[in-house]
């Protein structure tokens, strides 16, 4: 919606537009991220109607709550499949388009977790850092042809995502105490976090402005960016620890 405020014309992709909430100005295209037929499809459709593809947004991602210990490695690589192969795929199907027009920009939604850990969500962090990683190394690949990727980094949001996060099936009863206070303190940040608005606004910028590797909305996320960058690791990682209620 705040691209098609800007003039641009949407496609969003949904896995079933017949149980989507309709967005105004935007076409809703059917598409899972994990499946490279329905991937193939959609961006076939778009291709169809709108000729080209100048900007492509990734933001679709899972997250899952548990000690590393904990997860399984079907559920890490279910987690896996949707925030970084999902986003590949997309990629890899749209990238034949841009570099036929010489021109596009690519956008990458990460998280602060792509350059912080977060105790009780390793997954989640890896599958983030491994985001970063490839989006600083397709940007380099990808230059040549007028094409630019960047990241966006979200901290807590006031979305469903981290408030109905699942968590790991295996149970280890040495954690249990330590996995309830970060749930608990993971609920409260949620709550008091941000509407999704000032994310949007920065994957717009990042989209059409002037190129930048990395992006953080305003508030937490531009700030963990600084303490990151500035700090040592030490007060860092002491602050990451009381942020999610541990000593």
């Amino acid at each position: 919606m705040k691209f098609a405020q800007q003039g641009c014309r949407v496609f969003g992709t949904v896995r079933n537009t017949a149980k989507a909430q309709a967005i105004p100005g935007v076409a809703l295209i059917e598409m899972d991220i994990r499946d490279e037929a329905s991937i193939e499809r959609a961006i076939q459709t778009i291709i169809a109607q709108a000729k080209r593809i100048d900007v492509l947004v990734n933001s679709a991602g899972v997250t899952l709550l548990g000690a590393a210990e904990e997860t399984s490695i079907a559920e890490a690589q279910t987690l896996f499949d949707t925030n970084l192969f999902g986003l590949l795929r997309v990629i890899k199907a749209v990238l034949p388009h841009m570099r036929t027009q010489r021109t596009g920009r690519i956008v990458n939604v990460s998280s602060v977790l792509g350059f912080l850990p977060a105790p009780y969500m390793a997954l989640y962090s890896a599958s983030k850092h491994a985001v970063e990683g490839l989006s600083e190394t397709l940007d380099h690949e990808v230059r040549q042809f007028g094409i630019r990727v960047a990241l966006v980094e979200p901290s807590f949001t006031k979305t469903n995502l981290d408030l109905n996060a699942p968590q790991t099936v295996d149970r280890i009863a040495d954690y249990s105490k330590e996995l309830g206070i970060v749930s608990q303190a993971i609920q409260h940040n949620v709550q008091k976090a941000p509407m999704p608005e000032g994310v949007a606004d920065t994957i717009v910028n990042a989209a059409l402005g002037t190129w930048m590797m990395r992006h953080t909305p305003k508030g937490e996320a531009s700030l963990l960016a600084k303490l990151r960058r500035f700090m040592p690791a030490g007060p860092v990682g002491k602050g990451l620890r009381k942020s999610f209620g541990l000593v």
